[in-house]
């Protein structure tokens, strides 16, 4: 297996490439497996993308870089940039796990992206293990939107209600399906004051909570946002192609008849004062 591919990728080149195969073997291919490199690198990838956001955010709290690193970190995250490095064709996977498609699977290919970290960090310390490290998260935080990064679908519903000065969301449960192991529950959403009623289904109350709030954040940034449409007066042109433009052009000449008019009726009735 060609591994200069992969270090390419990484635009970090193993001094001693062992490492690195021991970071790309799963437990069912051998003994000397990964897990332990894992481990190494799951504490390293955490510091590093602490340390990234606390230099890189100065204005943001505690409580939002807990947010937005748990979600940098999170299997989802890491089987993403896995799968921009193409990682799943340099993995080392025992037979059944071949077979069972396991080099696809969002978990091993997490778990094979932090025993790589772990294996950089073996390889050439700290310093070269964050510089690899924030080479692949720097793309991700230029693009990503911190103020919604990790918060679910209620929460983010309930702020832009809350932004836009409108009564909170209410939640209903309509029915539930399937038997009392495998019930699948239907919710519904209100926001009242944009007249909105949505529905979701989940597994449980929350996950249908969660579906139903999705779409009803959908809606209401669809009513809130939506542009006031202005009324335009018509130009010329268009009274023209009407056929009201001559019924204008005459307007002044009839009200300056109607003025002259008046003004006789005016100087009749002062005349008469006078006598």
């Amino acid at each position: 297996m060609d591994l200069t591919l992969l270090q390419n990728r990484m635009c970090y080149t193993f001094k001693n490439i062992a490492l690195m195969e021991q970071a790309l073997t799963h437990r069912s291919h051998s003994s000397l497996h990964n897990e332990r490199v894992e481990f190494l690198g799951d504490s390293i990838l955490n510091c590093v993308v602490a340390s990234l956001l606390y230099k890189r955010y100065p204005n943001i709290n505690e409580g939002d870089l807990s947010r937005v690193r748990a979600n940098l970190v999170k299997q989802q995250a890491l089987f993403e940039i896995a799968q921009s490095l193409s990682l799943s064709h340099f993995l080392r996977l025992g037979e059944g796990e071949l077979k069972s498609g396991g080099f696809r699977r969002p978990s091993i290919l997490a778990d094979t992206l932090e025993a790589l970290f772990g294996a950089i960090y073996l390889d050439a310390g700290f310093d070269i293990a964050h510089d690899v490290i924030c080479a692949l998260y720097n793309p991700i935080l230029d693009s990503v939107n911190l103020t919604t990064l990790g918060k679910d679908a209620k929460t983010l519903l309930q702020e832009f209600l809350q932004g836009k000065k409108i009564a909170l969301p209410q939640y209903n449960v309509v029915a539930t399906h399937g038997a009392a192991h495998n019930q699948e529950f239907e919710i519904e959403c209100l926001v009242p004051k944009l007249d909105i009623q949505v529905f979701g289904t989940g597994g449980n109350r929350r996950a249908g909570e969660q579906e139903a709030a999705k779409l009803a954040l959908k809606a209401a940034k669809n009513v809130v946002l939506k542009p006031t449409l202005r009324k335009i007066k018509p130009c010329a042109s268009q009274l023209k192609l009407a056929g009201i433009a001559t019924l204008q052009s005459d307007a002044p000449l009839n009200s300056t008849v109607e003025s002259a008019e008046r003004n006789a009726e005016h100087s009749v009735i002062d005349s008469t004062k006078i006598i």
